[in-house]
Order: C-alpha cells, then structure tokens, then sequence
C-alpha cells in the first residue's frame, strides 16, 4: 500500500519477555505480536523465507508515529514469533516514497544481480512520487541475505503512467517458467498480471475484476496456490478500502484457476472475507518457504480509519500472528482456514482446565490474576436452547473496568467479538461495536481466542472463520465469565493458558 541505506539505530530481539524501557511502556505493548520499537507501521512487504530465516518487511515511518516518509522496515525470525529489528531496509528519498511490494530469492539468477557464489534477494515494490501522484513498479536487489539493498539504475520496470498502480506480489510460476507479479489497479477495481523472464521486463498477461465488494479502492492483491485434491486451487486475496463486512476496511478472496494467464474463479464460488474483525488488512504470504510447506501469511492488525488515533508509544501499529492456510469445502464452496503456527502452544504456561459445566441464567466466572494480558483460551459449546452465549474477558481485578465479549448467537447462526466497552477508543464510530462472522451448522461450536495486550484473535471452528480486533483496556484482565441467555448452554471444555 501507499509505505537506500540503513537508519543508524540498535538491532532490537523481541521476545516474550523483553524488559527493555522501549516496551515497558506503555501496556499495550504485545507480548508475542511483532511491534517496532517505535514509530509508525502499516503493511507487511516483502515476506520471503532465505537461509533459514523468516524476512518481515513493512511500511515504517522513521521518522514519527503516523503515517509518512514512507519506506520498508526490517525484521527476521526463525520461528516466526521472536523477532529482531534490523536497520530500515528501504527509505523514501527526495521525490519517492516506498510503497508496498514483495521479496523473491532469485535462484537461478534470472536477474544477473549475483556473483558466482552469491544468491539475490530481488524486492519489487511500489514507488509514488511525491509530487504529481504517479505511482510505478521499482526493483531493488541485496545480496547480503537482506542486510543491504541497491536500487536497480533502470528503475522503473513497469510504469503504465497511472496515479493509482500498486503492490505488486511476484512469484515463481514454475508450470510457466516465469516470474508472475500480480498488482493492484485501485480504482479499477482490478488485479492486473503480468509475466517476466528477468524481474526486469514485464509483459502484461490479463487483469482480473471487477468483482465482489467494490465499494472502496483495492489494494495489496496475493495470488495464493494451494493444495486440493491432488492438484491446485489459487486464492487471489485483494483487500478493500470500503464495504467490508465489519463496515470498514478488510481483504476478500476468491478461490478458482491460474491457467498462467488469466484468474478464473471456480462457477459458483463466491467471493468470502479473509478476515471478519476491523483490524487485519493486507495481509500477504511468504515467499520462499518449502514446496511441501503449507502457505502461511501475516497482516497489519489495524484499521486506517482509526491507526493514527490508538493510544500506544513509542510504537504505533501491530502484526497479527502468522498464519497457516488451507482449504477445506463447505456448502458454498471452498473456504480458506487459517490456523496459528503450532509453535506457539510451546510459549503456554499454567495451564487450567474445566469441562462438563451448565450455564443457564446464571454465569461461571474464573479469576485471571488481573496482572497479565496474554492469554489463550480454548472453548467448546453445545447451546441447547440459548439464544446467545460466551465468554466475558472482564478488566480490572474484579472485571469492573470494561469488558470485552467473545461468544456465540445462535439466532444469527454467527460467532461475534464486541469491544463496546473494551476501554480507550471506544467512544470512536468506527471502533466500537460488534462484529460477527458465520457459523456452520452443527452441534458444536469451539473457538479458540487469543489474547495479547492490545488484541483479541478469535478463531472459530478451527479457524474456519476469523475475527481479529484491538482492544485499549484500562487494566489488564482479571476475570473470565461464562454467560448465557435465553436458554442453556453447555461449556463442554474450556482450556486456558497464559502465554509466557
């Protein structure tokens, strides 16, 4: 989205427990989400996998807490939950800002970047100009496993002289033997594809859309293969600046065919959202990973309607937890499941287990301490009868000081988050409120809710549906209560972990 030489501050490792003054304030500061030590962030760019570690690129404003001065920040991991900040990798300079784009590893160095010995890393990103809004595709090259990137000196390498052409995702396309590059035309309301042989020379191939919600620009397109049934299935994901389901921003996808020319959504299939909270927007998928690998990606957990307004410092704007697709059929379809790494059920601690309760008009509560505010809560209910239940994280040691609601409406067929009363930021429109996401049918319904400083992630049925909200409590959480109404409930198990 609209996001050389490195900026002179300290690499930084983040951790579950990094005491450092730069995250012991304030306490929004998440445990095990990726923040910066300071400043703005928006997007992730540039995800690619190389010699053993995972690359995380990003919109980063070195210079201030909103948006500006565009370029890429820089942070790696091998596991994909600690990781270390690294020097910016590409500034804004004079007449352009670095808008969004992707990293690929040239192996066989199509491009001619590499020495004998060497591999490159190829970033194809979006340069707008500051002045007279003209936006184009750059590439820039490292060949110090990232560390360091030269601009290409024939920059740009597709220019198709438009105001609004950006984020481009390039991979292989081995059944072709090029590299493909799908890129957004926003207002068109259009993905646009185009081949090359070198990284440097693009042809165009086909552009896919209108189609879906098209109420607002689109924007960060990713054009997905994923395994189903002994061949491939595509998801071409596109996020939407307006006409989400939450009412705001948010990514839609579609699932269908790549011929190595043109997307083609399966008959019948219609388009479905990525995500049904307000906060997970560009959302794209590593490059580089293994073949045999599930695809797994990350999206900024923010809302541009509010991002510049969130009352956390030094650091302003989040990454969701990484994670892992799949396809799995229902009756509309094919639906993309997302799952959390199952590394991070290494970080559980104090575990607390309960089953076989009856909830009907009256509420079970459990304490939390009111010390910590990561948490990871597994549930599993079969209604019989209620009209609505769930699980009411109360703030404050008591539960007194706001609440925010995770639970099930049986009527609507949806699972819903409510940060109505989560805390700072809910006297803003387009923050408070409820959100839901549907349910299929069936006797049981289980979700799996994670909780971090600033954030609910709510994973329902396995991650058949998600929902990712921020939540600005004014203490941390104390109790747990399960409630219904209308009817019974049956909390078949309910399993909670803090997350160290």
């Amino acid at each position: 989205m609209r996001g050389a030489g490195p900026l002179p501050h300290p690499t930084r490792r983040h951790s579950m427990h990094d005491t450092s003054p730069a995250a012991a304030q304030p306490s929004f500061r998440p445990g095990y989400h990726f923040t910066p030590s300071r400043n703005w962030i928006n997007d992730p760019n540039g995800l690619v996998c190389f010699d053993g570690e995972y690359h995380l690129f990003y919109q980063y404003n070195p210079d201030g807490d909103v948006w500006g001065n565009i370029g890429w920040g820089h942070a790696v991991s091998t596991d994909l939950l600690h990781w270390e900040e690294l020097p910016v990798a590409l500034h804004a300079d004079e007449d352009t800002l670095v808008f969004s784009g992707s990293v690929v590893v040239d192996a066989a160095n199509t491009g001619g970047f590499a020495a004998p010995g060497e591999t490159a890393l190829v970033a194809l990103f979006t340069a707008a100009r500051r002045s007279g809004g003209l936006q184009n595709q750059h590439l820039a090259y490292s060949v110090d496993r990232g560390r360091t990137w030269t601009r290409y000196r024939a920059n740009p390498v597709l220019d198709l002289g438009l105001a609004e052409f950006r984020d481009p995702k390039v991979q292989w396309y081995a059944p072709g033997g090029y590299w493909l590059m799908a890129v957004a035309l926003p207002e068109r309301h259009q993905v646009s594809f185009h081949a090359s042989d070198d990284l440097k020379a693009w042809r165009h191939l086909s552009d896919f859309g209108p189609a879906g919600a098209v109420d607002g620009i689109w924007e960060c397109p990713d054009l997905i293969p994923m395994p189903w049934r002994g061949g491939t299935a595509w998801v071409l994901k596109v996020d939407v600046f307006a006409g989400h389901v939450s009412g705001s921003t948010g990514g839609q996808y579609f699932v269908g065919d790549f011929d190595g020319v043109r997307f083609m959504p399966y008959p019948g299939q219609a388009p479905r959202w990525s995500d049904y909270g307000a906060d997970f927007y560009a959302a794209l998928s590593w490059n580089g990973l293994p073949e045999t690998a599930s695809p797994v990606w990350i999206g900024w957990m923010n809302n541009h309607r509010y991002a510049a307004q969130t009352p956390s410092h030094p650091w302003r704007g989040a990454m969701s937890l990484p994670r892992r697709l799949a396809l799995r059929e229902d009756a509309h379809g094919l639906r993309l499941v997302q799952q959390v790494p199952p590394q991070l059920a290494g970080r559980r601690t104090g575990h607390r287990h309960d089953s076989g309760l009856v909830a009907d008009g009256q509420s079970r509560r459990w304490g939390l301490g009111g010390t910590a505010m990561q948490w990871e809560i597994h549930a599993r209910f079969a209604l019989r009868g209620a009209r609505e239940t769930g699980l009411r994280l109360g703030y404050g040691s008591d539960g007194t000081l706001g609440e925010t609601l995770v639970g099930i409406d049986a009527q609507a067929g949806t699972a819903f988050i409510d940060r109505s009363r989560s805390g700072l930021m809910t006297d803003h429109p387009d923050f408070r409120g409820r959100r839901s996401a549907p349910v299929a049918p069936g006797p049981e319904v289980a979700l799996r809710i994670l909780v971090d400083s600033c954030s609910v992630e709510v994973f329902v049925n396995d991650g058949e549906a998600v929902m990712t909200e921020l939540v600005f409590p004014a203490a941390p959480a104390g109790t747990l209560t399960l409630y219904a109404a209308g009817g019974a409930v049956d909390l078949l198990s309910l399993d909670l972990w803090q997350i160290a």
